[in-house]
């Protein structure tokens, strides 16, 4: 993918050339059809790849899934929030995961060819935008083969904030709409470092709300790679233009080093507090990596007053539900919620 300079250096915004040349590809990313999907699909999909470092040939891979209830004409997403989910690891897919196994529109079936819906898919409610960050997982990648030995906290961070700058360009309707990003595991790192990124540039286009942070079947992981290899999915999806070295994986075995990881993302979390971007940390209650208490030891960590008492939610919100878990809520628009019998992923073990 080779474009003209993404970005002026002064600003981290789309250079006029960068954004002309952008507007042009949104048509060129429309997905017809996935091989395999059911009929009466009402929604509009796109994926492809924005080029985030035009001179190391680093391009990072996306796809998007609008919102539902249109003729999958776009129509159905006007007005509905923008949501990112990034996927953690370092260097495991938000396409595989995120949209193939957790909150996409499909879910692959066991013959690893056909797809069937999700009825709790999170496109119900927002337009949801999956990343495969950094270079080097799924389908994004770079020309530059020393870059997977580079990646890091802080260049995925930046990456990310170049990519969502350039594909304003491409979808311009989506500028200056609530955007909310959310991720699990590792993406604690990665969802307020973007969002810091976001903060310290200062775009008018991007309108950051809210940050959502999580700390699987095995069997699934099997589907979802027989089905992203095939090689009539990655032309429908555009993807796989260069032609890999390697196949897909849901986690990437192309990074070979991680150059800087943060010891603590909490004075992120106070900073972004402080600029009122609203923080939601969910966390499985069954979740062996990443267990409650260490969950409620790093907010505790952050010494908030706290606004409304640890308390159960419940299923549903039509009368008598079951507990659905528990939330404490703090000043500052933080809150701690906790889903019950989740595991590491919490949208594939509990989707309602």
């Amino acid at each position: 993918v080779e474009e003209e300079e993404t970005t002026t250096k002064a600003t981290g915004r789309p250079a006029p050339a960068a954004a002309a040349a952008e507007a042009g590809r949104k048509e060129a990313d429309r997905v017809e059809a996935l091989p395999g999907q059911p009929s009466g699909v009402d929604f509009s999909q796109y994926a492809g790849y924005v080029t985030v470092d035009p001179a190391a040939g680093r391009a990072l891979f996306y796809y998007l899934a609008e919102a539902v209830g249109g003729n999958g004409d776009g129509s159905s997403s006007k007005g509905k929030p923008l949501l990112l989910w990034l996927n953690g690891g370092p260097g495991c897919s938000s396409l595989g995961y995120g949209a193939m196994e957790e909150l996409g529109p499909f879910r692959v079936m066991s013959d690893g060819k056909t797809l069937y819906r999700n009825p709790y898919s999170w496109n119900h409610a927002a337009n949801v935008l999956f990343l495969e960050s950094p270079a080097g997982v799924g389908y994004s990648y770079s020309n530059t083969t020393a870059d997977y030995g580079r990646s890091g906290d802080n260049r995925t961070a930046e990456d990310a904030y170049l990519f969502l700058a350039n594909w304003m360009e491409r979808f311009p309707e989506y500028k200056g709409r609530e955007f909310y990003i959310t991720g699990e595991s590792y993406a604690g790192h990665y969802v307020p470092q973007l969002a810091h990124a976001i903060l310290r540039h200062a775009s008018p286009a991007i309108n950051l709300k809210g940050i959502m942070i999580d700390n699987f079947d095995p069997c699934t992981d099997y589907y979802v790679e027989a089905y992203l290899n095939r090689p009539d999915v990655q032309k429908a999806m555009h993807a796989n233009v260069t032609r890999l070295d390697h196949p897909w994986s849901a986690c990437s075995d192309v990074l070979t080093r991680w150059v800087d990881s943060a010891k603590t993302v909490l004075p992120i979390i106070r900073e972004l507090m402080k600029n009122n971007i609203r923080v939601w940390v969910y966390s499985g209650d069954t979740d062996g990596r990443v267990p409650v208490t260490s969950s409620r030891l790093s907010v505790n960590q952050l010494q908030l007053p706290v606004a409304a008492k640890w308390r159960p939610w419940f299923s549903s919100t039509k009368g008598a539900g079951e507990v659905g878990g528990y939330i404490v809520q703090y000043k500052g628009d933080l809150s701690l919620v906790t889903v019950r019998g989740a595991g590491h992923e919490v949208p594939s073990y509990q989707p309602r």
